[in-house]
């Protein structure tokens, strides 16, 4: 069938897609919240009414929290089987005061549509839902197989979806995996996004005397938590970039010298980053650009600090315990439970004399590193030229998506991950935005990327 009509189709239904999407935004399905279970729900359900109303088997997998949304139509018998991944639950909007209009009332304003889950992944993931339509509502059904997975619970770590991919290989299995949670390289840049990082993350704290002492009496007798955390947490990387927990590079993949090179090649200010930042240098592991080190090299960062007085005025207390939160971002091929080890045994070897130190794991995901070279990433590089009317940029990152690892590891299927969002678009933060042009662009490379796999080899 040609595309001109799915294009067509989508150009007609463009209003109604947007007016759809935002009544998705306006249920507030905050999966921290227990406070806002019932819009997890209502948002659930408002996905399989969609999904139902397009012609998919669907159905609500209930979890021990949130339910997760599965669809399916296998019409197509010899043509590959595509899985796409997104999830219906979003961040906190707190704090309320940054926000120029209601998190949880969809506004546009020059052309991006604000709101929180407009990005992250309310709208990226809404864009696969409407290709899908457009296909089943012009050429009666699909190019390819689909599944469909929507969890509620990708903000909160997303235990209850590995419990369901582990204990479903067979109805989730698949030839491709399609996740739309990332960013396009800059405006007018689209990418494609072959390499993620991994995370290990941690809590530790520290314990002194059985309570906290006056610091003239006791002072310099006993050991301050909080001197001690300073002194940990300073051991853990050096003023060179380098991480120093013994070991925690013997595991690291060096970058090839084709990505080296590409890194180079990619469209990068570094004058203009430090410029939108606000910070007179960049800062990094050296022999890195500012490019690889954030997307392809390891990282130790301190996330919160606790301890002690921080109130107005002075109080001359010496606390009797302190903590911190920290991560390492991983690369391939590092294993969180392999750091977690290393960093233990870092942890026994320099701590502090006078006090203790308990570590707390709170969670891990290895890295995820795509081969460029498939017949599914040539079919996504066309689809998206056909719509963006460029081609897309490779490019690795350095966040983690462990619903990534999770379909490799159970299913031994890669990803496509393909981002139709932006760097700016404050995904966590106040103002989240996403702009309606690469909504619809989005739809139209998803609708073609559908075709292209029908026949990629």
């Amino acid at each position: 069938m040609s595309l001109d009509r799915i294009d067509a189709y989508l150009e007609s239904h463009a209003r109604d897609f947007e007016e759809q999407l935002k009544d998705l935004i306006r249920i507030p399905s905050v999966s921290a919240q227990p406070d806002h279970d019932p819009d997890t729900r209502r948002a659930a359900e408002f996905l399989r009414d969609d999904l139902a109303a397009m012609g998919l088997d669907v159905e609500i997998v209930e979890t021990k929290r949130h339910p997760i949304v599965y669809a399916e139509r296998l019409a197509a018998p010899g043509k590959p089987t595509v899985l796409i991944y997104g999830h219906y639950d979003v961040q906190p909007p707190e704090p309320l005061e940054p926000w120029t209009s209601p998190p949880f009332e969809p506004t546009v304003r020059d052309g991006n549509l604000y709101a929180r889950g407009a990005t992250d992944d309310k709208g990226q993931m809404f864009t696969h839902l409407k290709a899908v339509e457009a296909w089943l509502k012009t050429a009666g059904d699909l190019p390819v197989n689909v599944k469909i997975l929507i969890e509620g619970e990708e903000e909160i770590g997303g235990a209850n979806l590995e419990e369901f991919v582990a204990n479903n290989p067979e109805k989730l299995a698949c030839d491709y995996a399609v996740i739309s949670d990332t960013s396009q390289f800059a405006p007018g840049k689209p990418a494609i996004t072959y390499g993620l990082k991994g995370l290990a993350y941690f809590e530790v704290h520290v314990q002194g005397a059985n309570r906290d002492l006056h610091s003239g009496t006791y002072g310099g007798a006993v050991a301050n938590p909080l001197n001690a955390l300073a002194t940990i947490l300073d051991g853990l990387k050096g003023p060179d970039g380098r991480i120093r927990v013994e070991g925690f590079y013997d595991a690291v993949r060096p970058l090839e010298d084709w990505e080296r090179e590409a890194f180079r090649k990619l469209p990068f200010s570094e004058d203009e980053f430090r410029d939108e930042l606000g910070v007179r240098e960049v800062f990094g592991e050296e022999g890195y650009s500012t490019l690889e080190r954030k997307g392809a090299r390891p990282t130790c960062d301190v996330h919160g600090l606790w301890g002690g007085y921080s109130g107005p005025g002075p109080k001359t207390v010496l606390p009797c315990k302190a903590g911190a939160k920290f991560s390492f971002r991983l690369v391939p091929d590092q294993e969180p439970a392999e750091v977690e080890a290393l960093v233990r045994r870092h942890l026994e070897k320099h701590t502090p004399p006078g006090v203790t130190v308990e570590l707390i794991s709170h969670q891990g995901s290895p890295a995820v590193l795509v081969d460029v070279d498939s017949p599914g990433f040539r079919a996504a590089v066309k689809a998206i030229e056909a719509s963006f009317g460029v081609a897309p940029l490779f490019i690795r990152e350095g966040g983690s998506i462990p619903v990534v690892g999770l379909l490799k590891k159970h299913l031994k299927v890669d990803t496509l991950l393909l981002g139709w969002g932006q760097n700016d678009d404050n995904l966590h933060g106040p103002n989240e935005k996403f702009s309606l042009a690469d909504f619809h662009r989005g739809i139209k490379a998803s609708a073609h990327l559908l075709d292209e796999l029908s026949r990629a080899t």
